[in-house]
């Protein structure tokens, strides 16, 4: 079995460098898809070049995506933010979905793991070698703004995998529920994002989130897929950089959907040991410095 690593890029130039060299001894191929289109819908230039990952050339399998969704709703000076959320998810949708091309030489016992490009699964995870699950869900560490400072408050399921033989589509296997449902819920059989055959993996890896500059954080969010909310929130760079000076995450992940808060969250981010990361980061440490606490 070969695995293939998928993901998107954007301009993570720094977390791509850290994904190859954590992944490179269990991945055979890394899928990397790039957008000329943010999520916002803004025109943008391509940033991934693989000239400045040569290690790993022989590895990656590069995509672009040079045209918007064909049935997003018209932008106009009108457009509610509801319909705006709507036309990133199309875009997010198709960004996914773009990765089917990448994976054209995989047999279908080989396994294909999907993931945002700061979602690093752990493949050297005992329980993730063993099982025999059809999906695999890992559950990852939370990291905010360092590499060594952990929001604890929230378990991140991010990576998603299964072999190419039960793929039914890339944004199919984004969606899946992370939870393993008990064989008598006979709703299991008619909803195929809910599934008995599945193994979550506690020890799943890491997710390391707005590992950026202040500038960097907000122009990621002004182009993400809530970026109609972010909009809404007013909040400015001054605003990121004072919440990364006092190690505080900027949202609420615990805040209901409709909560008008959610944008102004004051819990503090713990610091955690280097044993908690990928040894790469830890073996790199001062390669990094700038991005531990």
């Amino acid at each position: 079995m070969k695995i293939y690593d998928c993901t998107t890029f954007y301009s993570e130039h720094m977390m791509m460098d850290v994904r190859f060299n954590v992944l490179n001894e269990f991945v055979h191929k890394f899928i990397v898809v790039e957008s000329l289109y943010s999520h916002s819908g803004k025109k943008k230039k391509l940033n991934f070049d693989i000239k400045n990952y040569l290690k790993f050339k022989d590895k990656i399998i590069y995509l672009i995506i040079d045209k918007e969704p064909k049935d997003l709703i018209i932008n106009s000076p009108n457009i509610k933010q509801n319909e705006k959320r709507i036309n990133s998810l199309k875009r997010i949708d198709l960004s996914y979905n773009h990765m089917i091309s990448g994976i054209s030489g995989a047999t279908e016992d080989d396994l294909i793991i999907l993931s945002d490009n700061d979602e690093i699964p752990n493949l050297n995870s005992e329980l993730f070698k063993k099982t025999k699950k059809n999906i695999i869900i890992f559950k990852q560490l939370f990291f905010y703004y360092k590499f060594n400072l952990l929001y604890d408050r929230v378990p991140w399921f991010g990576s998603k995998a299964c072999k190419k033989k039960y793929l039914k589509s890339f944004s199919w296997l984004k969606q899946i529920k992370n939870k393993k449902y008990p064989f008598w819920r006979f709703d299991t059989y008619f909803k195929s994002l809910k599934n008995i055959n599945l193994q979550i993996i506690d020890n799943g890896g890491w997710h390391f989130t707005n590992v950026n500059t202040p500038k960097e954080v907000f122009e990621k969010m002004k182009n993400f897929g809530h970026h109609d909310e972010f909009d809404a929130s007013g909040l400015t760079v001054d605003d990121i950089k004072k919440k990364i000076i006092n190690k505080k995450v900027f949202y609420n992940h615990l805040a209901r959907q409709e909560a008008n808060n959610k944008w102004n969250s004051e819990y503090e981010l713990k610091k955690i040991d280097d044993n908690m990361l990928p040894k790469y980061l830890s073996d790199n440490r001062e390669n990094f410095k700038e991005w531990f606490q």
